[in-house]
């Protein structure tokens, strides 16, 4: 876990309050096994590959939480799913997703349709696929197959649930497969219960129904990433990364979790916006990380949707992160899932949704304003986390707070009030009066904007900054120093 400093050279005011997580009890539905005559395993999904046509999916994200009780392990599935005998107009899991590579890849250039690509490759029949879980991508109707369905296809192996229970509460949220001997990436709020405890026991279910335990290999409150790791694990799917510094605002979106424990739930939609940083009260973060919130807890519409059965904790300090936002429906238990492109590749780690509720977990849910840590960021601080058990970042040594709120302000941007001596804006030039409206060629519109940035990368990254003072532009190399330190 990183270690931060409560000093003079962190950057104050990036806070903005955040509505902290809400307690939501909701009991996780079981679903009644399917019957089947069983045939020889089918054989693996087809790797997605291929431009995507269509518009969808989202993330953003949060946790669902129930008062403690005994977790029951869910049933081991061994082999492939049980397979129906033929029927007209029904195809097996598999066989769809290779009708959608074929209507991706050829229907882009010869105008051939899902329909034709089924008829050309399995004829009039297929099979139906039926398992005693939600392990697969159901398909009743072949004439309406589409790209999302390919996407759920390919994504789902990489995709789990996981439990977290204390003494006091517990709770579900969803995680992402690093490696294929069992690292996983979720959220801090998820292995912590919100910061209630620092070893809460781990159970995580994936998507054709093991369940394994896991251990914590570090946590990340900074940015509120994990990552854990499955006890006795090896074969599994690993997630396909995407180079998120390259999405367009309206780029095709999939979201992938466990919403109010929904294993296996698939969302659709599109990039909001690129570039957004959010604030958010966090008990998990260490105290002194950022400054306290000056507003009301109740004034921000940004939560993690958190909320513990017994206990619920009060936000100790706040986090700023840079995040993609996206329509898509993300509701409390999509915390740590797969927020995935049209290729079927992660370009991003659910952590946040807005709600228009306030606090309250019986009003907190999708609005269709949800929120995704970026892959680049995720990959940066799970690698450093894997290779050390901890993530660092970056320190400006400023204090910083919103230049449009400043009198006679003219501009938008962060406005430096104060360089620390020594610190890395004062080593770059910076000082006070300074208005930040880039930083690492990316656009700075308050203090928000700047600490999320900064704090994305890595202790001892150079980055360019580009400020006006005195009416005139210029720009800077500065290396931040270690938010550690």
């Amino acid at each position: 876990m990183s270690n931060t400093s409560s000093s003079d050279n962190s950057l104050p005011n990036e806070d903005a309050e955040v509505n902290r997580a809400a307690s939501a009890e909701a009991a996780t539905p079981t679903a009644e096994p399917l019957g089947a005559q069983v045939v020889p395993p089918r054989p693996p999904l087809p790797a997605l590959a291929g431009p995507a046509t269509q518009a969808a999916p989202a993330y953003g994200s949060s946790f669902h939480t129930q008062p403690t009780v005994p977790v029951s392990p869910a049933p081991q599935f061994a082999g492939a799913p049980a397979v129906a005998t033929e029927q007209p107009g029904r195809i097996g899991a598999g066989k769809v997703v290779a009708i959608m590579v074929a209507a991706a890849l050829v229907g882009g250039a010869a105008g051939l349709g899902g329909t034709a690509a089924a008829n050309s490759l399995l004829g009039a029949s297929g099979s139906s696929v039926v398992t005693a879980a939600p392990s697969t991508v159901t398909v009743n109707n072949t004439d309406s197959v589409n790209q999302t369905t390919a996407i759920a296809a390919k994504v789902l192996p990489s995709v789990v649930t996981i439990s977290a229970s204390s003494s006091s509460s517990g709770g579900t949220g969803s995680g992402v497969i690093l490696t294929s001997d069992g690292y996983v990436v979720t959220n801090t709020h998820v292995v912590t219960l919100d910061g209630a405890t620092g070893n809460a026991e781990i159970s995580v279910t994936t998507s054709d129904g093991k369940v394994y335990r896991a251990t914590v290999v570090g946590t990340d409150p900074t940015y509120d990433l994990a990552v854990i790791k499955l006890e006795d694990a090896s074969g599994l799917t690993p997630i396909e990364f995407a180079d998120s510094a390259n999405l367009n605002v309206g780029d095709q979106t999939v979201a992938v979790g466990a919403p109010l424990g929904l294993s296996n739930t698939v969302t659709t939609g599109i990039v909001s916006a690129l570039n957004r940083s959010i604030q958010i009260a966090s008990s998990a973060a260490p105290e002194g990380d950022e400054e306290e919130p000056q507003q009301g807890e109740n004034d921000s519409p940004f939560q993690f949707d958190f909320g513990q059965g017994q206990g619920q904790q009060t936000a100790t300090s706040s986090i700023s992160i840079a995040v993609i936002q996206t329509d898509a429906a993300i509701n409390p238990g999509n915390s740590g899932g797969a927020l995935v492109d049209e290729e079927g590749q992660l370009i991003g780690i659910n952590v946040a949704i807005a709600s228009t509720g306030g606090s309250s977990s019986s009003q907190a849910g999708s609005i269709g304003v949800g929120f995704s840590i970026p892959s680049n960021i995720v990959q940066r601080i799970t690698d450093e986390i894997i290779d050390t058990g901890e993530a660092t970042h970056g320190l400006l040594g400023a204090m910083v707070g919103d230049a449009a709120s400043q009198e006679g302000a003219t501009t938008s941007g962060a406005y430096i009030s104060e360089v620390t001596s020594g610190g890395a804006a004062a080593a770059a030039g910076l000082r006070a009066g300074d208005v930040v409206t880039s930083f690492a060629g990316l656009p700075i519109t308050d203090a928000t904007d700047l600490t999320a940035q900064v704090r994305a990368l890595a202790a001892g990254s150079t980055a360019t900054v580009v400020y006006q003072r005195d009416g005139q532009t210029a720009s800077a190399e500065v290396t931040l120093g270690s938010l550690s330190e």
